[in-house]
């Protein structure tokens, strides 16, 4: 173990920090004009990092709200820039930060924090677990056929990349955050976005719809193309929507987009029904499962009484390595969620408990694979019910 301390960070080290961050992504520094475009986006008082004496590693937090099963909310810590200089790594480095982090989100009442992940094997062990999925898919577009009684959607207007950097917010926060596992999307978070597109190598255009109501849901997206003879791609960057005009209506528009042969859209919900749009659902392929959101209860009693259950009661024994104060045993039925010293009919860790809060994961599910252990018959089937949710969980903002 080397000699370390961990503090917040002063407004003149947030740059550093960065660049310790960018480093173990084997990412270059930024230059001036990089860091001007996005030193806003560094929200004051949350990020941390460690010292020894020189800066080796840092850990950043973007305060938001995240959409519960039931539809309530609750403040969330969307974590991000977590990184340690290669040289001071597996000495405890990152732990430290962790710790920080979560005694950090205790005083401030946020019982919960979400981050996705570089790697899938370094969270676990700070009770972070899967708690939202995505897939990418690929969509022929000149053979795929729209079924008959799809909504032909309203009203279709595109906007270029200045417009698109200057509505982004007000779209996104006119559209509700209905599934499990949606956050609010903090100011500091647009700067950064804004970088990115300036930085595109192709134009940037967002495509969105209004129906009766007004601005319904809306896609931004750029479209490849190498060679003028060669196969284009257009690739969906962003897509949000509230109903299924606006879903259908904007998937029309991008199969009407001239000059494309394939349309790609990374990080979709697991139950977005894309290919029942089509008269033959193989033109939309399923190219990858993966992670989408990492989630953490911090507080598991605040959080495990924050969401809705239905069903039979459940009792479940927690074990949290990482925060022992959430250990113990809880009551979880239709009335809510308390602390009980009743005997469990299952057993799990903080991490896996984290996996099943949102609707990712089923009870029965974690237990084939040896994370949830059963002591009851039917608790894995009680279980099942009392955390599944109308839809899957997915966070849908990358931080």
């Amino acid at each position: 173990m080397s000699d370390f301390s961990v503090r917040l960070l002063r407004s003149d080290e947030e740059r550093a920090a960065t660049d310790v961050f960018r480093r173990a992504l084997h990412a270059k520094e930024m230059t001036d004009e990089e860091w001007s475009a996005i030193a806003a986006s560094m929200q004051p008082d949350r990020g941390f990092a460690a010292f020894d004496p020189e800066l080796i590693g840092t850990a950043r937090s973007f305060d938001s709200e995240m959409t519960l099963p039931g539809g309530a909310t609750t403040p969330l810590a969307a974590v991000s820039l977590v990184g340690v200089r290669a040289d001071r790594t597996r000495r405890g480095v990152l732990t430290g930060l962790m710790r920080a982090q979560f005694e950090d989100f205790a005083a401030r009442g946020v019982p919960a924090a979400m981050l996705h992940a570089s790697e899938g094997a370094i969270y676990g062990r700070f009770g972070y677990g899967v708690g939202a999925r995505a897939k990418s898919i690929e969509v022929d577009r000149h053979r795929a056929r729209f079924r008959p009684e799809v909504p032909v959607g309203g009203q279709i207007s595109v906007l270029g990349l200045e417009s698109t950097i200057e509505q982004w917010p007000s779209l996104f926060d006119a559209l509700p955050r209905t599934r499990p596992g949606m956050i609010a999307r903090s100011p500091h978070l647009w700067p950064g976005y804004e970088r990115e597109v300036r930085r595109a190598t192709t134009p940037v255009s967002t495509a969105v719809h209004r129906g009766p109501d007004g601005v319904d849901g809306y896609v931004t997206y750029t479209v490849e193309r190498a060679r003028f003879d060669a196969p284009s791609l257009l690739k969906v960057q962003s897509f949000h929507y509230s109903g299924s005009e606006a879903f259908a209506g904007l998937w029309r528009y991008l199969l009407s987009v001239d000059l494309v042969d394939r349309i790609t859209a990374e990080k979709r919900p697991l139950d977005e029904p894309v290919e029942l749009l089509f008269t033959d659902p193989r033109h939309v392929t399923v190219e990858k499962l993966q992670d989408e959101g990492w989630l953490r209860l911090v507080d598991v009693a605040t959080m495990l009484d924050a969401r809705t259950y239905r069903g039979e009661p459940v009792v479940i024994e927690v074990t949290d390595p990482f925060l022992e104060h959430n250990s113990g045993r809880y009551r979880l039925s239709a009335d809510g969620a308390a602390r009980t010293t009743d005997p469990a009919d299952l057993e799990m860790n903080v991490d896996t408990l984290s996996m099943m809060y949102l609707g990712a994961w089923r009870a029965s599910e974690l237990a084939v694979a040896g994370r949830v252990r059963a002591t009851g018959e039917t608790a894995l089937e009680r279980a099942d019910l009392l955390f599944g949710t109308r839809v899957n969980p997915w966070c849908g903002t990358f931080f």
